[in-house]
């Protein structure tokens, strides 16, 4: 599928090129060339970035596992992974990799949940019996991932506030898509999880699932009576205590309990980290591969041309086209990270960060993720080359998420 794709967005992007050549545009091939050799250049940056972090948290997880707490971990949502996860061994550290990127992934901590994603992906490898092919537990776990629950989207809020300030506005609240967000994002996890079950055809009707899914509304209620009445400057930093703290707080646990349990902390924290250059490495022709094709389809205004053909659709069929402007966004998360980001930012600055389209825009960004970025790097960092139905699921997620995100961006601020 990933070939299929990948194929589709440079012969796509060279279609239109062509088109804009025969309409008189002497630099669009100039354009492509230089978004390919950007998109190279970034690629490799990511990786290389990723080597300090990686060695970080494959140091922390190993003293982690050594002192018994991943498996502690993996014991106390045992009973939501046998029904999730039923391939994988009961006691088998994945599931503590997996609770561990889950965590930080919901806290919005992306340094720390991509290297504890990678180090879940390495230990289900090790179960996979076909080690050139998605298992089904693999294909879960980067369903969820690619549509996870994000509680605390920390940086777009930042990122409102800076263009408040900068648009003059007083008593902005940037942190007033905190509760859209979460249940933006609530939708796609469940829209994900539901995708794969079906596919891999595990029964979610369940003591433990359901169980899972009332704590988790038990949460965002508690969440939101603690931080809704905050002012957004308040709530920021109260976000950023909560998930630095949470973070460092488990760190300290992991060293504490491994040298109570008489572990050579230092050494056990090399021997995970020695692990962390040759991953980073060979993530890089995936991403580099990937952000390639990406380049070529948005350097030759490929995803304009779909923007406009939805918008000439939506008014066809009589419908409100006021999201129309915030819909780049949805549909560049699925293919880039900063990308989506760039366009959230040019819809903030073009309608006000206080429009409809902007906090529409902001919702998406918060509640949405990169499917073809986490796919190239979680499956490239293992050698996966046959993803089988993965692709599928989590654009089934996104469409989902999406479609989800423009009906609350409605029902809150339209």
């Amino acid at each position: 599928m990933l070939n299929k794709i990948w194929v589709a967005f440079i012969l796509a992007g060279f279609v239109a090129a062509v088109v804009q050549l025969l309409q008189g545009d002497l630099d669009v091939f100039t354009r492509v060339l230089n978004g390919l050799f950007d998109s190279a250049k970034t690629g490799f940056d990511i990786s290389l970035g990723l080597v300090g972090v990686m060695s970080l948290w494959l140091g922390i997880m190993k003293v982690g596992e050594r002192g018994g707490l991943i498996e502690v971990f993996g014991r106390l949502v045992a009973p939501f992974f046998r029904r999730v996860f039923p391939d994988i061994p009961a006691g088998h550290p994945a599931s503590g990799s997996i609770v561990m990127n889950a965590s930080a992934n919901m806290l919005g901590l992306d340094n720390a949940a991509t290297p504890l994603g990678l180090k879940a992906m390495r230990e289900l490898q090790e179960i996979n019996p076909q080690k050139d092919t998605a298992s089904n537990p693999m294909i879960m776990f980067l369903v969820l991932n690619t549509a996870g629950i994000t509680l605390i989207p920390t940086s777009v809020i930042a990122i409102r506030q800076a263009i408040a300030l900068k648009q003059g506005l007083v008593g902005f609240n940037a942190a007033d898509i905190f509760l859209p967000t979460l249940l933006g994002t609530f939708v796609s996890f469940c829209a994900g999880l539901v995708a794969v079950a079906i596919w891999q055809r595990i029964n979610l009707f369940c003591r433990p699932v359901l169980a899972f899914f009332a704590g988790f509304a038990a949460l965002l209620g508690g969440l939101y009576l603690w931080l809704g009445g905050m002012p957004a400057e308040r709530m920021a930093q109260m976000i950023g205590l909560l998930g630095s703290g949470i973070i460092v707080s488990i760190i300290v646990l992991f060293v504490a309990v491994a040298a109570w349990r008489g572990i050579d902390v230092y050494e056990s924290f090399v021997e995970g980290a020695k692990e962390g250059f040759g991953v980073a490495v060979q993530i890089i022709p995936y991403l580099v591969a990937m952000l390639a094709a990406i380049s070529v389809f948005r350097s030759t205004g490929g995803m304009d041309w779909l923007i406009g053909g939805i918008g000439s659709l939506v008014l066809a069929l009589g419908l409100n086209a006021d999201f129309v402007p915030a819909l780049p966004v949805g549909l560049m998360k699925t293919l880039s990270g900063s990308g989506a980001r760039g366009l959230m930012v040019d819809v903030m600055t073009t309608y006000g960060v206080d429009s409809f389209p902007a906090r529409l825009a902001a919702i998406i960004q918060g509640s949405t993720e990169t499917t073809f970025y986490v796919l190239a790097v979680y499956f490239g960092s293992v050698g996966i080359t046959k993803t089988r139905y993965a692709v599928a699921c989590g654009l089934i997620a996104d469409a989902v998420g999406l479609v989800g995100a423009i009906l609350i961006g409605y029902a809150f601020y339209h």
